[in-house]
């Protein structure tokens, strides 16, 4: 058995939409009012170690659920404890020295886009979701919820994260599903070298950013002026205009319409790379240092390299696959692949080329055996040299 999620699409009715609000308000709550519990805790034991023990998840909730109000006993009581469980976990890692990224928990803003809440006793019922009903809340009027977008059927409901945003209700379902046959073994390998706007692999190249996709970024670009406009002349009252209101639904469906096109131009790939090959080597990048500028951010945000690592990673896993990672420091764009010398000090190829002898950011030029090839097609067959 393995653990799939996959994305699905939510129709409740009037009834149901309004529970979905209801419980999305709740996690919230529960998060805003255990993080304060939490903080108030380590303050009396940062003061008072003897008297006052050191907080632990388990405290928080048990403090919680001794206060519930009465109104609370009317929704899931899956949705505090986990709620809880979330911040116990990003307490840890906050904590740990291994992710020394990790931000302190933050309070929740019910201003914020996205609003959810997670459940572990959701169930999937003739192709409809059903949530669980607290005992207060009559069976009068508390429906099952249409999915659409339902892959597989075929596996129990672990933990269901339903969210809402821009008006629309999405769930992510986390199910336990019958492990799938190993794909045949075709005896080749490959090597993968992310870029900003495309990958190269052992083949041929693919294109990260297609034409469609510039489009849609200089229509948001322009329809991001006009609310930037709105606001610096209008202010505040400007988010009561209609026309504002217009322009930010379109820059809304816009964003939408990219990441799925990113989703499904990388979904594609992952699966035709785990179909050919069975052993794939890809590059250990440390992306946040790679963000030297905002443009770069942006470059490297929309070429998409987490969401291409994590789906390679899991289907490998899924069809008996294997990704082998190189370390973070292989010098796969400054060594040869023809004999092996690595460049340094004022001979290696930067973004803006080679300043020494004139070459181009993608041109490999090797001094000492005079092997000539692309860049990245160099930096290919160095990670492929790594089998």
């Amino acid at each position: 058995m393995v653990i799939k999620s996959q994305a699905v699409r939510l129709y409740p009715n009037v009834r149901m939409k309004n529970v979905l609000d209801a419980l999305c308000d709740y996690r919230r709550y529960c998060w805003n009012l255990g993080l304060e519990t939490w903080n108030a805790m380590y303050d009396a034991y940062t003061i008072y170690k003897d008297e006052n023990p050191k907080p632990t998840e388990r405290e928080v909730r048990d403090e919680l659920v001794r206060l519930k109000a009465d109104w609370q006993y009317q929704l899931s009581s899956r949705v505090l404890q986990l709620a809880i469980s979330d911040l116990g976990v990003a307490w840890s890692n906050f904590l740990n020295k291994a992710l020394p990224d990790w931000g302190k928990p933050k309070f929740k803003s019910k201003r914020a886009a996205r609003q959810g809440f997670k459940t572990d006793r959701a169930k999937l019922v003739d192709g409809q979701l059903r949530l669980d009903r607290p005992r207060e809340i009559p069976k009068e009027g508390w429906s099952d919820i249409r999915v659409k977008g339902l892959r597989w059927m075929n596996g129990e409901v672990n933990l269901a994260s339903i969210y809402r945003e821009n008006g629309r209700y999405y769930a992510n379902l986390s199910m336990e599903c019958e492990e799938d046959d190993p794909l045949e073994s075709t005896g080749k390998d490959t090597a993968v070298d992310v870029n900003v706007g495309h990958i190269n692999y052992t083949e041929g190249m693919i294109n990260t950013c297609p034409k469609k996709l510039t489009n849609l970024y200089q229509r948001i670009k322009h329809q991001q002026r006009l609310l930037a406009r709105k606001r610096e002349v209008n202010g505040k009252l400007a988010t009561k205009s209609h026309n504002y209101v217009k322009t930010r639904a379109k820059l809304q469906r816009d964003y939408k319409k990219v990441a799925n096109i990113q989703k499904n131009l990388m979904h594609q790939f992952t699966k035709q790379l785990v179909t050919e090959y069975d052993r794939l080597v890809i590059e250990d990048l440390d992306v946040k240092r790679m963000k030297m500028s905002h443009i770069a951010s942006k470059g490297l945000h929309r070429s998409m390299f987490g969401l291409f690592r994590r789906q390679l990673t899991y289907k490998s896993l899924w069809y008996g696959k294997q990704v082998i990672l190189a370390d973070r420091l292989y010098p796969s764009t400054q060594r040869c692949s023809n004999c092996g010398h690595i460049k340094t000090g004022e001979d290696k190829i930067t973004l803006s080329g080679n300043k020494k002898y004139g070459t181009k950011h993608n041109e490999y030029i090797c001094y000492e055996c005079g092997y000539t090839n692309d860049r990245d097609a160099n930096a290919v067959l160095n990670l492929l040299a790594l089998l």
